[in-house]
């Protein structure tokens, strides 16, 4: 039963990872907390299930394209409304962040109403090894982000792109001196933070179902996991997600299934009380 709820926890957390990891990357290169990031897992679980089941795509299909089509909207987002706000300081983009998730919520609601829905996904027997029960769900969803997780590592460890992101997010006033555009990173960025929240709302549709609050029941779970592995820290984040689903999961041993989060969030505040910056975050330097 242990093991079980291990393998159930580690895939959740994977789960939670990408999101996390987007939440990082806004708070170390944008420097606020995106609380959009509900909004787009809820836009890219629709727009999965459009190209899934509307437009008759296979699943990896559908998911590539609703990653897309968040990435693409997160860029109009940064244009319109981000990009205008960005001198007024963290606490009014955190603020319009948060408008920007009910809209995103609510569009979603308001074209495709209230109902659930569910991706066209073919139904196969959970596989049996060692005596877990692994769910073809369960590989998918593992599979795809440890591929993202890597993809993603070797962008910003190996590529000037990354090299860019990470002189940008350490002192954007230098790297503008050092020829380095700040804007054409900021939307790169914001491209990638949608690829992976679009992905993740796929990912989210798969494992539960698609409807409007969908990107709402994992938005405080991921911030969780972000503060605790460390804001600005992509492997904090990926670390925090895991720590998130296990605890989660392993908590149903004790407490009902219906209070799960709170056991995991008086683990966090108890590891946060020890190391406040998180697991791989910096502490702050107070002048």
């Amino acid at each position: 039963m242990i093991g079980q709820l291990l393998l159930n926890g580690a895939v959740s957390g994977l789960l939670l990872a990408l999101p996390a990891l987007a939440v990082s990357l806004t708070f170390g290169i944008l420097k606020f907390p995106n609380f959009a990031v509900g909004g787009s897992l809820t836009l890219g679980a629709y727009a999965g299930w459009v190209f899934n089941t509307q437009f008759g795509f296979q699943i990896a299909a559908a998911a590539l394209l609703a990653a897309a089509t968040v990435a693409l909207v997160s860029v109009l987002l940064d244009i319109a409304v981000f990009g205008r706000l960005r001198e007024q300081g963290s606490i009014a983009l955190m603020v319009a962040s948060m408008g920007v998730s009910l809209i995103l919520e609510n569009l979603c609601r308001f074209v495709f109403g209230n109902a659930t829905r569910s991706l066209d996904v073919e139904v196969a027997r959970p596989l049996r090894w060692a005596g877990l029960r692994i769910s073809h769900e369960q590989i998918v969803t593992a599979s795809a982000v440890l591929c993202c997780l890597v993809l993603l590592h070797l962008v910003l460890r190996a590529t000037p792109l990354g090299r860019a992101m990470r002189a940008v997010a350490d002192n954007p006033t230098l790297a503008s001196v050092r020829g380095i555009e700040r804007e054409a990173i900021v939307r790169l960025t914001w491209a990638i933070i949608g690829l992976l929240t679009g992905l993740a709302g796929v990912l989210a549709a798969i494992d539960r179902a698609v409807e409007p609050l969908v990107g709402w029941s994992y938005q405080i779970p991921v911030f969780a996991a972000a503060i605790l592995g460390g804001l600005g820290s992509p492997l904090g984040a990926v670390l925090g997600a895991l720590a998130v689903g296990l605890s989660e999961e392993l908590a149903t041993l004790v407490v009902p299934t219906s209070y799960r989060q709170v056991v995991s969030f008086a683990v966090i505040l108890l590891l946060l009380l020890v190391r406040s910056q998180g697991l791989l975050g910096a502490r702050a330097v107070r002048k």
